[in-house]
């Protein structure tokens, strides 16, 4: 493939650089004192009532002045840095319900909660199992491993930290379109392998197609924007599965140049999430990471943050091809993992 067959350099911010977002402070919010009061007071009565999470509308979630803002949130995300770290609350592990009903309760007024797994887990615990990747069937965030720079399947993700690791496990962001500006200047022949599709190991979260992989570029231009999709630890372990041929060459020289540019600090920015803080990422323009991290010894003081999988809408066009990883490329209704059979549900502990 030739330079000129590539799609356009992105000129735009979420083609940004570390030195961008250090230079401003656009992509942190400092939630008021009565942004957080409101909050408390919309959560209230999930707290106290016995309904499910999983089962909150928007409306059991009411809000006034910040319902204002939390649009602003979600432009930010779509067409600025693409990503957001909001403090100023306070929740805990002490009390999941009221954490949960908090963050679950601000994602509906920002999208769609999605499945984000195979038990069909519409509020997700980021916790150590006392698993391994070395099991073809665990995914990362369910270990204290590294999780490297990767997207997630969905629009937006959020998370929120309600208890942070002893040491290590500091959250980063780097711009996949700054990654890909990179390499069509420095590396055409090898970013040529990115804009083809490659198999992705499912990690045993098989869906109705039945098969245990999907094929999908790292980059799909469509309508006028350039999405990335990318998993990296799930790309290099498909040629496990029967029927996927081992990568190439180039295809290993491909990713390995664009894991390597993730993790250069020139283009990545990584801080840590404390108690109450929520980060959320539009997954179409940014990857995050985890670093790996030790825990505080006993399993009540282990790091803990909840996750949200949000279908925002308006929301970018995606190309048909999506529809193997995300369903359905509905604007407002895509996105998670659906595996035939399982309900969806809000578990208020990591299981």
């Amino acid at each position: 493939m030739s330079t000129v067959e590539f799609p356009t350099v992105v000129d735009a911010p979420q083609a940004w650089m570390r030195a961008d977002v250090e230079a401003v402070t656009t992509w942190r919010r400092d939630l008021t004192t009565d942004q957080v009061a409101e909050i408390e007071a919309a959560a209230g009565p999930i707290v106290e009532g016995m309904q499910d999470i999983g089962c909150m509308e928007k409306t059991d979630f009411p809000l006034t002045t910040l319902a204002e803002d939390i649009p602003f949130w979600v432009d930010s995300l779509l067409n600025d840095f693409g990503f957001l770290h909001i403090c100023g609350l306070k929740p805990g592990p002490e009390n999941i319900r009221r954490a949960a009903a908090i963050f679950y309760g601000l994602g509906l007024h920002m999208g769609r909660p999605r499945s984000q797994n195979a038990k069909g887990h519409v509020l997700g615990h980021v916790c150590d199992l006392g698993l391994s990747t070395n099991d073809p069937n665990v995914r990362i965030y369910q270990t204290r491993e590294r999780q490297n720079y990767h997207t997630d399947s969905c629009d937006v993700a959020g998370l929120m930290c309600l208890k942070p690791a002893k040491r290590g496990g500091e959250s980063g962001v780097v711009s996949s379109m700054a990654i890909y500006n990179e390499m069509r200047t420095e590396c055409p022949d090898l970013l040529a392998e990115l804009l083809k599709p490659m198999h992705v190991d499912r990690r045993g979260e098989v869906t109705a197609d039945g098969l245990p992989y999907y094929q999908q570029p790292v980059f799909s231009w469509h309508e006028g924007y350039l999405s990335a999709l990318y998993a990296p630890h799930y790309i290099r372990s498909a040629p496990r599965l029967e029927g996927v041929p081992a990568l190439t060459e180039i295809q290993v020289a491909a990713l390995d140049t664009f894991d390597a540019l993730a993790d250069d600090p020139r283009f990545n920015i990584t801080f840590k999430l404390e108690a109450g803080d929520m980060l959320f990422v539009h997954n179409h323009t940014v990857m995050h990471d985890r670093l790996a991290y030790e825990d505080w010894g006993a399993r009540e003081g282990r790091r803990h943050l909840l996750r949200l999988w949000l279908a925002v809408p308006g929301a970018r066009c995606l190309p048909d091809h999506y529809k193997h990883r995300f369903g359905s490329v509905t604007v407002g209704d895509r996105g998670g993992i659906r595996v035939p059979g399982n309900a969806l549900n809000a578990p208020l502990k990591p299981i």
